[in-house]
């Protein structure tokens, strides 16, 4: 609702008045949000672990969240510097609690059943996307225009309040471990975190292997936000998509993405998450080729359900790649830096280029090209990296 479909529209047809600038403008709160959690993360789980209390922190960022988004709904034609900021906070709020959401996993699941327990949440995030979809559908059938403002400044609200809804039983159930009460922030935690970046950051630069393939994942993930953030505004912009079909459209995408992240997970342990993810990576480049040259809507519809199936199944390779190349004794501390602050900057470079390159060259399609940069480094980068994250100059 908020990233991917409803508010980007309506942040460039109402709050922009359907101004060419309102993509690099959204292209900019995009990047800035995952450039600050980034720059955050680090700092707030060093906090979070030596204080041991983590609800707290997760309760903070998705309150922030929340309210953020609630307040979303009170933005209007020419208020384009308030939506900004509020945007900024809304994606921090749901980026940063991830930190401490994920970092509940090892805890609710055994060493068994993480990977499917980590699978069950995706689906319900896309079940739950589905759901909101459901939901405020009557409020977006005359369109995400002016005429319609208020009807869908309410679906924020709406959306607010569903997060905030099923947010509500990790905080009424989940306990924190009983830690000796320390602070949660002080300048001794947030060196001592920076001391462990600086040291993952050393330590990983030993594995070669895995130093390439997070090179590449930063490219090609960067890529893959950057056509999820603009995907609405481009179908609606260029090629005319009225609210109602863009629902069902994202809905195909959801339910693809999952169909896509179960079978390439099958794929994936036949072949390897290498020769995977070089797959998914040509089906992106069909995407990205199929969507500049299409000119039908019919042919977008099946473009975004291709989108959907390397969605979904770049998401699970990348992972299992990781852990194929991961030393047992340094996985949580490699894992920390894949997901935290090396996920969240994979974010920052694409969207930042979509809407400038829009911009300056009034084409979204010219934008679009643009990403296939992004999917051409990645996929150079990734024929280079080998099956086994071997330690440089030690083993074979």
């Amino acid at each position: 609702m908020m990233v991917t479909f409803a508010f980007p529209l309506y942040f460039k047809n109402v709050i922009c008045s359907g101004d060419s600038s309102g993509d690099a403008l959204w292209g900019f709160s995009v990047s800035c949000s995952m450039l600050l959690v980034a720059v955050i993360s680090p700092v707030l789980g060093a906090a979070a672990d030596y204080s041991g209390k983590r609800k707290r922190f997760l309760f903070f960022f998705t309150f922030t969240s929340v309210a953020a988004t609630a307040l979303l709904s009170f933005s209007g034609p020419g208020m384009a510097a308030a939506a900004v900021i509020l945007f900024i906070f809304a994606n921090m709020g749901f980026e940063g609690g991830l930190v401490f959401y994920d970092s509940y996993l090892k805890e609710l699941a055994s060493d068994k059943s993480i990977g499917r327990v980590s699978g069950y949440g995706f689906a319900m995030g896309y079940l739950g996307a589905l759901s909101i979809l459901l939901l405020v559908k009557p409020l977006l059938d005359k369109g995400i225009v002016l005429s319609n403002a208020p009807a869908v400044q309410m679906s924020f609200l709406v959306a607010a309040l569903f997060f905030a809804v099923f947010a509500a039983p990790l905080f009424l159930t989940l306990r924190d471990e009983k830690k000796e009460e320390r602070p949660a922030i002080s300048f001794a935690a947030i060196g001592r975190s920076i001391r462990e970046v600086k040291y993952t950051v050393r330590h990983i630069m030993n594995y070669p292997d895995l130093a390439r393939f997070l090179l590449a994942y930063f490219f090609y993930n960067d890529a893959i936000l950057t056509v999820i953030a603009f995907s609405s505004i481009y179908a609606q912009n260029t090629l005319g998509f009225t609210t109602g079909e863009l629902i069902v459209f994202f809905m195909l995408v959801q339910t693809t993405a999952i169909a896509g992240s179960v079978f390439f997970g099958f794929v994936t342990d036949r072949i390897g998450p290498k020769r995977t993810i070089i797959i998914t990576l040509f089906i992106w480049f069909v995407v990205v080729l199929a969507a500049i040259f299409s000119d039908r809507k019919e042919l977008f519809f099946y473009t975004g359900m291709l989108a959907g199936m390397s969605m979904g199944s770049s998401q699970a390779a990348s992972r299992s790649m990781m852990a194929r190349l991961t030393p047992r004794e340094h996985v949580t501390e490699f894992f920390g830096f894949y997901d935290g602050t090396f996920g969240k900057a994979s974010a920052i470079a694409g969207p930042l280029v979509f809407g400038l390159v829009s911009a300056r060259a009034g084409s979204q399609k010219a934008a679009l090209a643009s990403l296939l940069l992004f999917f051409t480094i990645g996929l150079l980068l990734m024929t280079r990296v080998g099956s086994t994250g071997t330690r440089s100059g030690t083993e074979k």
